[in-house]
């Protein structure tokens, strides 16, 4: 009789690794359309699902939280952590309806190897998340937050270069807004990524 009033276990990692999952889809989804340039429309479209699908599952993660008495970590870093996960979608799902909105024809160099290193940063966010349910890999979980660390700072350098040869290629200056808005996207979609990375390592060092 005990049992039955007792609510009933959450697992808050299940949400954080279907989040990730369905993060590194929407980024993947992304570098096809970088990739070919084509079909945007319908890419776009593809992509906004997979932002409605993560947007539900912070939804529902939140919604958990508020009924869960006992937490596998502290709540606030289970709250800022899935926060900070369905930012990076917001962001690609932005880029992606820019791409469509402002009807670009053909894709760049810059904005493929954008799309390159989001994929990589997301999926190595991916990994991390799925560490989080056993601490005793602990060192496996640090070296992808490191190499999500470093994919930031290659998105930085990238986003510096695009810039640059945008300033100094392009002469409409109508294109040079559209490109520097999706590319200035997709960096944050990267930051974000290094965030989230962040909050995992606060979370692995409390439980060292």
């Amino acid at each position: 009789m005990f049992k039955r009033l007792l609510p009933r276990e959450t697992s808050f990692f299940d949400f954080f690794e279907r989040h990730a999952a369905t993060t590194a889809k929407g980024c993947r989804e992304f570098l096809e359309l970088a990739s070919s340039g084509t079909g945007a429309d319908a890419r776009a479209a593809r992509i906004k699902e997979f932002e409605h699908e993560a947007d539900a599952i912070t939804h529902e993660c939140v919604e958990a939280l508020h009924k869960t008495f006992i937490t596998p970590i502290e709540r606030d870093d289970i709250y800022r952590l899935i926060s900070r996960m369905d930012d990076i979608m917001d962001y690609v799902e932005t880029a992606a309806d820019q791409w469509a909105l402002y009807e670009i024809r053909q894709t760049s160099p810059e904005v493929k190897e954008l799309s390159e290193v989001l994929v990589r940063a997301a999926e190595e966010l991916e990994h991390a998340v799925h560490g989080l349910r056993d601490m005793k890999h602990a060192e496996a979980i640090s070296a992808s937050c490191i190499d999500i660390n470093r994919l930031e700072n290659e998105a930085d350098q990238i986003l510096r270069k695009a810039m640059a040869k945008l300033f100094r290629e392009e002469k409409d200056p109508v294109m040079v807004i559209k490109w520097k808005e999706i590319y200035e996207n997709l960096e944050t979609a990267t930051d974000r990524c290094e965030d989230v990375a962040n909050i995992i390592e606060g979370v692995v060092l409390e439980h060292a």
